[in-house]
């Protein structure tokens, strides 16, 4: 760990293609949730589908914050990044069977990416450019809790049944009241870095959209050695337009918006807590709500002229509330205004989940491309417009 060279406080940077490849075992990580969510769609599947995302955030988020610290192009951090990277595989390998045989193998996993990231920031931290800053302060003050909570997971993974799963909530809620003393703290956060590699979560996760709706058509199709039938070019149409739907609803304005506020900040409590509270905090959801959406997605590009089975069509609206809730919510932390649009089309969702009973999975699918196209399309003449305004009033 000595020698890794910690940029000026005040210098920002892009992500290192180390981090790229760090993410790569997330992409097998989110399609064992996918698998996960399809046979299990049900209440105790999706609950845990959400302890066992919430587990598999914290190692990203925590990487994500290392290599806000430190200069991810240096040697030493790339190898850093590259132990990660093979410990990550058995961790997305195990995902399956975690609350089983493999809960051993998860933990444990977890726990080494997690010694690993923290290790990285304190010593970042702990550096003669930092010393004088609190950083160190606050990077222990981070630290400490989190290896309580590594020490309480590990030994979760050696219970069983229900034991185990309280172990892992508790070991949750200990980082998560990490966070909220680490927020007492003065953090370095570069704004551009922080945006890019939320950015490249989100395109990971959207990427589990297009699998997981094609694959399975794919493999379905190749066993009754058909061609593609006009129903199925639409249904993967539609499920390609939601992907894309999602991905304008975030890259358009929002990623860009949040990145602008976070840069206007200084470092210490301020950018720390922003960081935290948008990135931390609200993308854990928005990204949940992507991978939910894909299972949803899955049944439907399957059985596209059946009725959509209640817990899809509920398992398509939690994900896509996850999404349009999370936006809303850090939208408002950075700017103190509400995306209005996506509230009203979450309560549209809700009328849709609730009538939807005798629809085919295609008819549900191309009614909500044409919410969130309606969203978008109205949410964009309430921005500009108001932008005309201000600028007339700027003038005059």
């Amino acid at each position: 760990m000595r020698g890794i060279p910690i940029p000026d406080q005040e210098a920002d940077f892009t992500a290192d293609p180390s981090e790229l490849y760090f993410d790569l075992a997330f992409v097998f990580a989110f399609s064992r949730l996918v698998f996960h969510l399809v046979h299990h769609p049900d209440w105790t599947g999706v609950g845990e589908f959400v302890l066992l995302f919430t587990m598999i955030w914290l190692p990203w988020s925590q990487f994500t914050w290392s290599a806000n610290a430190v200069a991810g192009n240096s040697r030493t951090v790339r190898f850093l990044f590259m132990v990660a990277t093979v410990v990550s595989i058995p961790m997305a390998g195990s995902v399956n069977a975690a609350f089983g045989a493999g809960a051993p193998a998860f933990a444990i996993s977890l726990a080494i990416i997690l010694v690993i990231g923290l290790l990285m920031i304190v010593t970042a931290d702990s550096g003669d450019a930092v010393t004088d800053t609190g950083l160190t302060e606050s990077s222990l003050r981070w630290a400490v809790p989190n290896f309580v909570a590594i020490a309480i997971m590990i030994g979760g993974g050696f219970l069983d049944g229900r034991a185990r799963v309280i172990a892992w909530v508790v070991a949750m809620l200990v980082v998560l009241w990490g966070t909220i003393q680490a927020g007492q703290g003065d953090w370095v956060t570069r704004a551009g870095h922080f945006a890019e590699r939320h950015g490249l979560i989100i395109i990971v996760a959207l990427g589990e959209v297009i699998v997981a709706v094609a694959v399975p058509v794919v493999d379905a199709l190749a066993e009754e050695d058909a061609g593609l039938p006009g129903r199925t070019i639409v249904v993967l149409g539609a499920a390609g337009a939601f992907a894309g739907l999602l991905w304008w609803g975030y890259f358009d304005r929002p990623n860009p918006a949040i990145e602008h506020r976070h840069n206007e900040m200084t470092n210490g409590q301020e950018g720390g807590r922003f960081a935290r509270d948008v990135y931390t905090y609200s993308h854990l959801p928005l990204v949940a709500g992507i991978i939910l959406a894909a299972a949803a997605l899955e049944e439907i590009t399957l059985h596209p002229d059946d009725v959509l089975p209640e817990p899809f069509r509920w398992m398509l609206f939690a994900g896509l509330t996850c999404y349009l809730l999370a936006v809303v919510i850090f939208i408002y932390r950075a700017y103190g205004i509400v995306a209005r649009e996506r509230l009203a089309t979450i309560a549209a969702l809700l009328v849709l989940t609730l009538v939807a009973g005798s629809l085919d999975g295609l008819v549900v699918l191309i009614v909500v491309d044409l919410l969130l196209l309606g969203m978008l399309m109205a949410e964009h003449v309430r921005v500009e417009g108001g932008l005309r305004i201000r600028a007339t009033a700027t003038a005059g």
